[in-house]
């Protein structure tokens, strides 16, 4: 796969209607409700999320990141980099960018922006979440902010599209809850919730 014919096939596919709910909702575990997507509910924090795309040794990658385990509610989780609007970001692209190069270290100068995904609700922590797809040219040169980022994992988009790689377990979360959640099976790690289900669209215009 050419990171340059990828970027094509993206393009057109954002820029002529989104999957949305359709395709998130194959990841959502069995517990969660639609209201993850009102997209019309007040009052909610906004954030925004990169998927930023790179070729390395011949094959596509994308970073995502391992959350320290502070206690709060997407602690430990894995995530794509991202974070909350803040007043100093012009748009929610300019967010997603802007958590990227403090989280990872590539600056907004080196990405490409194609273009956005469905915003998601995430009703645990009340931010509606809009998913950027953006691209770099040359190899990452990453460098971690280890205050926000236990660890950097870095997926290859072909691992996206293996069905193997698509599982469903019961997973524990606050008080003692347990969720019927499937999950993506990345490198060893259990990539759920909003990230599988942002990924989830992602891979749905990558195969069609």
């Amino acid at each position: 796969m050419i990171l340059e014919d990828l970027v094509k096939h993206l393009s057109q596919k954002v820029n002529n209607g989104l999957p949305g709910m359709e395709a998130q909702q194959l990841m959502m575990p069995v517990e969660s409700t639609r209201e993850r997507f009102n997209l019309d509910k007040k009052d909610v924090r906004r954030g925004g999320v990169l998927i930023l795309l790179y070729q390395k040794e011949g094959s596509i990658f994308m970073p995502l990141t391992q959350r320290h385990d502070y206690g709060g509610t997407h602690g430990g989780q894995v995530s794509l980099p991202g974070g909350k609007f803040e007043e100093i970001d012009t748009d929610i692209t300019s967010t997603a960018l802007r958590e990227t190069r403090e989280e990872i270290g590539i600056a907004e100068s080196q990405i490409n922006v194609i273009g956005r995904l469905t915003d998601l609700y995430i009703p645990p922590s009340n931010f509606r979440v809009t998913p950027v797809i953006g691209y770099i040219k040359q190899k990452p040169a990453f460098e971690i902010d280890t205050f926000e980022v236990k660890e950097l994992i870095e997926v290859r988009i072909d691992e996206l599209l293996d069905l193997e790689k698509r599982k469903r377990k019961d997973i524990t979360v606050r008080q003692g809850i347990k969720l019927n959640a499937p999950y993506f099976d990345l490198g060893g790690r259990v990539v759920w919730g909003a990230t599988a289900m942002i990924l989830s669209e992602f891979v749905t215009i990558l195969d069609t």
